[in-house]
């Protein structure tokens, strides 16, 4: 009874949404049921059934709704296959399929730490194993234990269509999906990374970053001396959470170049970054620093005990306790931001940022564009003065010409 009542709930709860698949108990077993494409043609909806082979209790319904939600995703995407459902009706000839998944997700984790430039910076490789690989593949190994099937391309093509559209989180998975099937083996759609696309800041975000009045008024709400000078490192040089606590300050002495170095041991390895504003050295009391790292915030950074990940989490907790209206990633795009709008070339901020000038064209696409277009504008209203100033030079001379003629006569 209590089953039958949590299961007229989960179907109440499916149509207030709008969606027409149904759970379903048939004797011992859930499945799912509503409109779905023909099998014998795609462009036709039928009334049918897809056995789910869950036991009809309280698990088995919290797993049908979970894979209820999959096959929705599915058909918005227009990614229904009826062969992900019927494992028997799989024409083995035309998939590309490879063994077990957890041994092959091991393999190629084998590899990605054999890497020579992995090796060189074995921190930075296990912070981005953990954050930007495993958590997609733990999602390709459990869609693949869920469904009862191998690696195919369109398990691929599941796990990353369960992410949404647009979203960091899908460009991730794209592109450790694309090293996953690389490495085994498997050819991707030609379209793959148009449907991974999605790295950058939301749509929506662009007008939100905090300009530079509300960076320096903030400051003042940090009561800790040493978590207003970690915030003041990453306001003036664009830095990632953890790598304000991997960084050779000595730059920031009175007669140092103020040019910071992030050690090799971070997440993208050594790279040099300005200040953007320069003055702000002086702003947030930097110049403190080089006397020794000791005096930022005492953070576990052993890396034989911790993650890069786990050191920059720290941070993000600090600024949620200090009740900030940012996130220590606003401070990081505001910079990149400050570069643009200064002209700098993206070639030599992606450089400073540690990351690829892909990666900073897609984030920073707004930007980047409205500063070409600024500049392409400026030169145009710039040669209109000059045709205009040259014109009136022409007629002041005729202008001067004349008199003088006049004069001689």
């Amino acid at each position: 009874m209590e089953l039958l009542v949590a299961l007229a709930n989960t179907n109440q709860d499916l149509s207030a949404k709008g969606i027409k698949l149904r759970i379903e108990k048939r004797g011992n077993r859930l499945n799912i049921r509503g409109p779905l494409p023909c099998k014998i043609s795609k462009d036709s909806i039928k009334i049918q059934r897809i056995s789910l082979k869950l036991s009809a209790n309280k698990e088995g319904l919290e797993e049908a709704k979970r894979l209820l939600q999959l096959i929705v995703l599915q058909l918005n995407h227009n990614q229904f296959d009826w062969r992900h459902w019927k494992q028997e009706n799989v024409p083995t000839q035309e998939i590309q399929c490879k063994g077990e998944v957890s041994k092959e997700i091991n393999n190629f984790k084998t590899a990605f730490f054999s890497d020579p430039i992995r090796k060189r910076s074995s921190p930075g490789a296990r912070t981005t194993w953990q954050s930007a690989y495993l958590p997609y593949l733990k999602r390709l190994s459990t869609l693949s234990k869920d469904l009862n099937r191998n690696i195919d391309i369109h398990l691929l093509l599941e796990a990353l269509n369960s992410y949404s559209e647009n979203t960091r989180s899908r460009q991730q998975c794209g592109t450790a999906l694309g090293a996953f099937a690389k490495h085994a083996g498997l050819t991707l759609p030609n379209n793959w990374s148009t449907q991974a696309s999605g790295y950058g800041l939301h749509k929506a975000k662009f007008r939100e970053l905090p300009d530079d009045n509300l960076i320096i008024e903030l400051v003042k709400k940090i009561p800790n001396r040493a978590w207003r000078l970690a915030y003041g490192l990453m306001a003036t040089y664009g830095l990632r959470n953890h790598e304000i606590f991997f960084c050779d300050l000595t730059c920031l002495k009175e007669t140092g170049d103020k040019v910071i170095r992030v050690l090799p041991n971070t997440k993208t390895g050594e790279h040099q970054t300005w200040p953007f504003h320069p003055n702000w050295v002086e702003v947030f009391e930097l110049q403190e620093l080089s006397n020794g790292r000791y005096l930022l915030p005492k953070v576990n950074i052993d890396l034989k005990t911790t993650t890069l990940q786990q050191v920059g989490r720290r941070v993000s907790e600090q600024f949620r306790r200090y009740g900030l209206e940012i996130t220590p990633y606003d401070l990081r795009h505001a910079w990149a931001v400050r570069t643009i709008l200064m002209g700098l070339p993206d070639t030599v901020a992606a450089r400073m940022m540690g990351h690829s000038v892909s990666i900073h064209t897609r984030t920073y696409h707004h930007w980047i564009t409205r500063r070409d277009q600024q500049q392409a504008v400026n030169s145009a209203l710039a040669n209109k003065l000059l045709l205009a100033h040259g014109h009136h030079r022409k007629l002041n001379l005729h202008d001067a010409l004349q008199e003088k003629k006049q004069n001689t006569t």
